[in-house]
């Protein structure tokens, strides 16, 4: 496959995924400038084991999903030259890291501003997930085309953006709302956006937020509230 012709640097966010960080590194295609791994205040050997692979590895001990991926943003941003896109994945193993390329690629060969992986449109991949996962995805991707007239699939992890339109977008979400702000701001701006059917797997370890009610309820209404926010603003 031919080399893209791009700068694009990579961010994970990481908390306590010692076990699965370094199955994510090992599969990534070698297409990015900086493959950065932002570890939220791991207690375990996540860190460790992700500098023995080669990436960057930035620490934020403040908490939170958002808090982390703004971290990598701020990395990035001092950075020369700039990338022309940055992608995100999960470090705990359910997304395909080796997948990234088709979305890198897609960005790039369609004129697009954003290209999201979406785990709901391969049978395998819903299989996957839990039944208040997708019917939360449903719900909160029903919610954004009723207010902004955008048809998502899903709010998966794993996409890939622009570096313009990233700073575009001016994200702020320190937390669950990391992901829905994104693609709500998208659709309000009028992006260029694409998804592509990505697979995904049951995750290494217990999921720090669908892998507890509380966890679960919290994200659900961080997500909703956030949808909801950017359509009074």
């Amino acid at each position: 496959m031919a080399r893209i012709p791009y700068i694009v640097d990579l961010i994970i966010p990481a908390f306590n995924e010692e076990k699965a960080i370094a199955k994510v590194l090992d599969d990534l295609p070698p297409i990015f400038r900086h493959v950065i791994v932002c570890d939220n205040g791991s207690t375990d050997r996540t860190a460790q084991v992700a500098l023995q692979r080669g990436a960057t590895v930035l620490y934020q001990p403040k908490r939170g999903y958002g808090m982390a991926c703004l971290t990598g943003i701020n990395y990035v941003q001092k950075t020369h030259p700039l990338p022309d896109a940055v992608a995100f994945v999960d470090a705990d193993y359910s997304d395909y890291p080796e997948e990234l390329e088709l979305l890198v690629r897609h960005l790039f060969d369609k004129n697009l501003d954003l290209v999201l992986g979406s785990r709901t449109q391969y049978p395998g991949s819903r299989a996957a997930m839990g039944l208040h996962q997708l019917w939360g995805n449903y719900l909160a991707v029903s919610i954004i085309e009723m207010l902004y007239g955008v048809r998502y699939t899903d709010l998966g992890p794993m996409r890939v953006i622009r570096w313009k339109a990233l700073q575009q977008l001016q994200m702020r979400d320190t937390n669950y709302g990391w992901t829905v702000e994104m693609q709500v701001k998208a659709a309000r701006q009028g992006l260029r956006i694409a998804e592509l059917p990505v697979h995904y797997r049951p995750r290494i370890g217990q999921s720090k937020v669908s892998g507890t009610i509380t966890g679960s309820l919290r994200a659900g209404y961080k997500i909703l509230s956030t949808i909801v926010k950017y359509a009074l603003t």
